[in-house]
């Protein structure tokens, strides 16, 4: 394999600069948290996809909230995710209570989105998802509650994914669904494993987004007949070589390495990264379109809890 050098050492750079902005939000810093024009000027996801915000949501408040069944488990987070937007879940547990396989009803939670959709956008706009009418309906939530009902509501269906014995089994048999492509069908994987219902190491089995497509087309003059999950698992592997080497001190997140997703995520920052500081490596997307805000939330982490992370070496630190 041959590296397109400048942009693959930026891979690095830029991951280890993100985690020290996340590092210095965390610790109570006011911005800019850093001198990078590019950082202070767009937004960039975090390395550790768990650390995104509405990752965190989805941990802290729809997996780990409450105890709940397996079947239940698996639901919320497939409703979630489908919406990807936190004040979407909000509004809809004010209007239906928990949110369970027992009490789901189409026509009820049809309506209460509904009532949602008039106060604005129920989908957050981090996934592009399918919208096809494969169930018959003319909204998109109308559809997606029927693929739910469609597994949920049926025993087979659910009980096949509950069967999984590989991450990659898990996400073969979501890809299986209407509606669910592969990187969605890749997330949801990853998202039901963050849950205690499933334990399955997350470097056994990757997938590339678009993004992450790009970002390896501009990291790598020739990939010498590797695929995108070999080339994903190769960054995972090397990450501590490729920081010594470029005498770079990371701050990992609490002592957990950056994963196959993590590290398939970041191929597609960099891509975004890519398109500010080298205009010349062009691709189908020329431009960043979000602007970098600095949020008023505090950042309250929560991880799932098999993962048994010290939030506090760090903080700290």
């Amino acid at each position: 394999m041959k590296v397109r050098q400048e942009v693959y050492d930026t891979y690095w750079k830029t991951a280890a600069e993100r985690q020290t902005i996340f590092f210095k939000k965390l610790k109570g810093l006011t911005a800019p948290y850093t001198d990078d024009l590019i950082y202070q000027s767009f937004k960039f996801c975090n390395v550790y996809r768990a650390s995104d915000r509405v990752s965190q949501f989805l941990i802290k408040n729809v997996i780990y909230k409450r105890k709940t069944t397996p079947n239940d488990t698996l639901f919320k987070i497939f409703l979630f995710r489908l919406l990807n937007k936190n004040e979407t879940w909000n509004l809809l547990e004010n209007k239906l209570g928990e949110i369970t396989v027992s009490n789901f009803n189409f026509k009820r939670y049809s309506r209460a989105l509904g009532e949602i959709r008039l106060l604005g956008p129920i989908y957050g706009n981090a996934f592009i998802l399918c919208a096809n009418k494969v169930f018959g309906y003319d909204k998109k939530h109308q559809n997606h509650l029927a693929l739910l009902e469609l597994v949920f509501k049926r025993e087979m269906n659910v009980n096949k994914l509950l069967g999984s014995k590989s991450l990659k089994e898990l996400f073969q048999t979501l890809r299986e669904l209407p509606l669910i492509g592969d990187f969605m069908a890749y997330q949801l994987a990853i998202d039901f494993n963050y849950s205690k219902v499933f334990d399955f190491d997350e470097n056994d089995f990757t997938i590339a987004g678009p993004g992450a497509e790009r970002g390896i087309r501009k990291c790598f003059v020739d990939i010498d007949g590797r695929d995108s999950e070999y080339i994903i698992k190769h960054m995972v592997n090397n990450q501590e070589k490729e920081f010594q080497r470029l005498g770079i001190d990371f701050k990992n997140l609490f002592g957990r390495p950056m994963h196959t997703i993590d590290c398939q995520g970041w191929f597609c920052e960099t891509d975004k990264y890519s398109r500010v500081k080298f205009p010349a490596l062009k691709s189908n997307r020329s431009k960043i379109k979000s602007k970098y805000l600095p949020s008023k939330q505090p950042i309250e982490l929560f991880y799932p809890p098999k993962w048994k992370l010290s939030l506090t070496s760090m903080i700290d630190s």
